[in-house]
């Protein structure tokens, strides 16, 4: 009569198990079994009984239960990235924290704090999630754009961008430590099925692969370029880099200004790296070492993108667009501007004014500290000043009329420029929206 949705069965204990066995719902809410009324004893033989059945069928559990929060995470997308973001089953969601404490129920290997860490972030995403279900009258999981504002009041933030600000900073931490308890989950069931540890891989200048995460190397002084160094071979191999490592490389030394060849060199490797490199800068940002790099990216972290084109928040719109970029290097005659170019090319949004406009000069300043010269400096400035330039000629002008091929051609200059301009416009399109 309350309009409430209640799930109800009547089954004997070794009928629940059975039913568990089956179906992976089941053995997983039965890992939070609790008596509301009734024979606190049987219930209590049910919840030893699930837990032990989870234990022992541990390898099955796990893999099955990675494969589920794989098929979810596709299904449902990114909480922290999305304009619409789905609270519960989207990836940094309400249920990745509970599927974390479920497989720390299977393996021991997994940080049994993990679920008090993850906490204060849960109940962020738990107080928008009931403050939606009272707004809408509706067991809704999505927080749709047009529910945003009233859900933003109801928990006392001055607007929605607040709000979504803060869905996204919290979704963000629950997805990378979701991603790095399913990493080591299945490498555990790899280990499992080949017996036998794989020996440490030495990649050079202090690096090297262990157990299939990129760690520094024990006895080798890490300099100012180990940041980018580990970096650039996780990203190189789409793998992740070892909690620990990130931890040692907060004490590494800042990087000189101008920046050295070879960490042009490396930075533009990572961003080559397509869309592998975006879990890799994630791990960077999560660790305060991506803003080390590039201080100017701050003000755009989990910046909300509330409008019909944008699907994703700016610093991860600007991380697709360069992983987009990756692809079309092979148009180009200067594959590093185009990377570095699409990098930067909304960086400006985070700040007051014409985005294009401050972004020029926020190019200009971080290229010149990274010791690009005059010229390649004066490149990106252009590209990221014109990126709208080739949309709007596109969709509001004549291009058969020569003003309109005159107005193009007198503000990019040379054909060089063009080209780069061209790919850029193309990868910051397909990372916009449909």
């Amino acid at each position: 009569d309350a309009g409430l949705k209640l799930g109800h069965a009547v089954r004997t204990i070794g009928e629940t198990l059975s039913l568990a066995r089956r179906d992976l719902a089941t053995a997983t809410s039965l890992l939070s079994v609790r008596c509301v009324a009734g024979d606190r004893q049987l219930a209590g033989e049910l919840a030893a009984a699930a837990a032990a059945q989870w234990t022992n069928r541990a390898k099955h559990s796990l893999s099955e239960l990675a494969d589920a929060v794989d098929a979810r995470h596709v299904a449902s997308g990114d909480v922290a990235f999305a304009l619409e973001p789905d609270l519960k089953d989207g990836r940094g969601g309400l249920r990745g924290v509970h599927a974390i404490e479920w497989a720390a129920a299977a393996l021991d290997g997994i940080e049994p704090g993990i679920g008090r860490r993850l906490a204060p972030h849960y109940d962020v995403l738990l107080a928008a999630r009931v403050e939606l279900h009272r707004s809408t009258g509706r067991n809704s999981n999505l927080l749709a754009l047009q529910d945003q504002d009233d859900v933003a009041l109801r928990l006392g933030d001055s607007d929605a961008d607040v709000l979504m600000a803060r869905v996204a900073a919290a979704a963000r931490v629950i997805a990378w430590e979701s991603d790095e308890v399913w990493f080591d989950v299945r490498r555990s069931l790899e280990r499992g099925r080949s017996r036998r540890e794989r020996s440490p891989v030495e990649l050079g200048h202090g690096v090297r692969l262990v157990e299939g995460r990129v760690q520094m190397t024990p006895g080798v002084a890490p300099d100012a370029l180990a940041v980018l160094r580990v970096a650039a071979a996780a990203a190189s191999r789409g793998t992740r880099i070892h909690r620990g490592t990130l931890d040692a490389l907060g004490e590494v030394p800042d990087l000189p200004e101008p920046w050295p060849a070879d960490a042009r060199r490396l930075f533009i490797e990572i961003l080559a790296s397509g869309h592998d490199a975006v879990a890799v800068v994630e791990s960077l940002d999560h660790a305060g070492l991506w803003t080390r790099l590039l201080p100017e990216w701050e003000p755009n972290r989990s910046r909300p993108q509330r409008n019909a084109y944008h699907r994703f928040t700016v610093d991860r719109h600007l991380l697709e667009a360069t992983a987009n970029a990756s692809a079309l290097t092979d148009r180009v005659s200067r594959p590093d501007l185009l990377l570095l170019g699409t990098l930067l090319h909304d960086i400006g949004k985070g700040y007051p004014g014409d985005h294009a406009v401050v972004g020029r000069d926020l190019a200009r300043t971080i290229c010149t500290r990274m010791g690009y010269s005059p010229a390649d400096v004066e490149v990106v400035e252009r590209l990221v000043a014109l990126h709208l330039l080739l949309p709007d000629a596109a969709t509001r002008r004549d291009l058969d009329d020569p003003v309109t091929v005159h107005a193009v051609t007198a503000q990019v200059l040379d054909l060089s420029t063009l080209e780069v301009l061209h790919a850029l416009t193309e990868a910051d399109s397909l990372a916009t929206g449909p």
